[in-house]
């Protein structure tokens, strides 16, 4: 059974999401501007995790397309 589930613009959601360890994949779009203050998408309640990046694609108006998925334990480190 397909168990996929997609979304957008919800924060609360991801958060609750992140917080019971059952995000798998992003799918970010990135946009080139700055508005200031806002929500944080990673904010407290996210469990660690780690995630390589799947895919990418950047737009004649610069708007980039991230695909991160799972990639198993967290190698500390190493960067």
């Amino acid at each position: 059974m397909d168990r996929t589930c997609a979304f957008g613009g919800s924060g609360e959601l991801v958060q609750t999401l992140m917080k019971h360890d059952l995000i798998d994949v992003f799918w970010l779009i990135i946009y080139p501007i700055t508005l200031g203050g806002g929500k944080r998408l990673f904010a407290g309640g996210a469990i660690p995790a780690a995630f390589m990046l799947a895919d990418s694609a950047v737009a004649s108006n610069g708007v980039i397309v991230v695909n991160y998925e799972r990639a198993g334990a967290i190698a500390t480190g190493s960067y």
